[in-house]
């Protein structure tokens, strides 16, 4: 039996048990959807944290009170250190040699009014004027202020998207006035959109010069420092080290002791990042496997049942001169093709998840080609383990025996 005929007689075989045939596919289906899905999902959210979601250039790292906490005790601990305030940026930015730029930023929360309109809770960052640079800012409108501006505690804002489209809904911002927490600020630049992420809006903040920041809400609140290293990436070690040891010795830490503040890199960022994804892709690998496994079973039956049905077809291929082979091929075909067809099925399923969840929960996803092409390969790979038994044993039926069967 040459191949086009071998596929001939294995989609005739499908073709006639046609129900039998989807129910055999359904755990295929499932199972390849749900890998697929998940991976589109996790595929799509390493990109959007690593280009967009930390907003971390490779060579800009910051240093904070808390740094990148993993465990209860280490949030208690952390929670006894002594803030970072605007001498330690200060002291950073003159005295560190392995710096391209030295910022800050600190954060709250308050209420932006422009008329009779109001949107609540957005978030206020006082910045410094080089902020926009170490976190890689785009801007659609006008511009960020200047350091002459930060310095004189000038009452500008840099505004993101949901809050234009809030307060000014049909109106250009640029030269309008808001008020934050009552005080009037003038609105010199817009920020490009930066869409929604694990149901959270990233535009819905409002920048301003860190010391109009502190007018209006004091200076108790820790500052985050932005180091830029000099000599890029390749610089970045070398700045570290000589950030941590110009910290340190402005808090008098002992040489023994444990750093009283956190660096945080891109790097470690990403790392966090890929051992929390890394859990949530062994979680569904598993839970995809148990359906991948329960779907090979069901072939693997269905197989025999085609094999014990077929005995006298079997019979009579063989005495017309089909060689063991060729019956094995069939039937690892016939299993392949069932599971192909599944596979195909799943990863449409599996795309049709990570749209949805793209399009509706704002979870970004990204259905690669070579998740497709895995999905398929994989679907394949379970078709053929599962019919291989049943292969060997119609393989192996004797010709006079299969002949004589009812």
């Amino acid at each position: 039996m040459d191949l086009t005929e071998l596929f001939t007689e294995s989609f005739a075989a499908m073709r006639r048990n046609k129900l039998r045939s989807f129910l055999t596919l359904l755990g295929i289906v499932i199972g390849v959807a749900t890998l697929v899905g998940v991976v589109s999902v996790i595929s799509g959210l390493n990109a959007f944290v690593r280009d967009k979601l930390f907003g971390l250039a490779p060579d800009v790292y910051v240093v904070s009170k808390f740094g990148i906490i993993t465990s209860h005790e280490a949030f208690i601990e952390a929670l006894k250190r002594r803030d970072l305030d605007q001498d330690d940026l200060d002291r950073l930015a003159s005295t560190l040699r392995k710096a391209e730029r030295v910022g800050g930023a600190v954060e709250t929360r308050s209420p932006v009014t422009f008329g009779d309109k109001r949107l609540g809770g957005a978030r206020i960052d006082g910045s410094t004027a080089n902020y926009s640079e170490l976190l890689r800012l785009d801007l659609a409108e006008g511009r960020f202020f200047l350091d002459s501006e930060a310095r004189a505690a000038k009452a500008v804002a840099v505004i993101g998207w949901d809050v234009k489209d809030e307060l000014f809904p049909h109106l250009d911002p640029i030269g309008r006035t808001i008020a934050i927490g009552g005080v009037p600020f003038r609105v010199i630049g817009l920020v490009t959109q930066q869409g929604r992420v694990l149901g959270s809006s990233r535009d819905n903040y409002v920048y301003v010069p860190i010391d109009a920041y502190r007018q209006m809400f004091g200076a108790r609140d820790t500052i985050d420092i932005f180091i830029q290293a000099s000599n890029g990436v390749a610089g970045l070690d070398a700045s570290v080290d000589e950030t941590r040891a110009v910290l340190r010795a402005l808090r008098h830490t002992d040489f023994r002791g444990d750093d009283p503040f956190g660096i945080v890199t891109a790097d470690a960022l990403q790392t966090l990042w890929k051992n929390i994804s890394a859990a949530a892709f062994i979680l569904s690998v598993l839970i995809a496997s148990v359906s991948l496994g329960v779907g090979g079973i069901v072939i693997m039956n269905i197989m025999l049942v085609a094999v014990a049905e077929r005995t006298q077809e079997i019979g009579l291929r063989r005495a017309l001169g089909a060689r063991q082979r060729d019956v094995r091929r069939q039937f690892l075909l016939e299993a392949a093709l069932l599971a192909l067809v599944g596979g195909a099925l799943g990863v449409g399923g599996g795309g049709l998840i990570s749209l949805g969840v793209d399009r509706i929960a704002h979870f970004p996803a990204d259905l690669t080609p070579g998740i497709i092409v895995s999905g398929l390969a994989l679907s394949v790979v379970v078709g053929v383990v599962a019919g291989y038994w049943p292969a060997v044993s119609a393989s192996r039926l004797e010709v006079v025996d299969a002949l004589r069967s009812e």
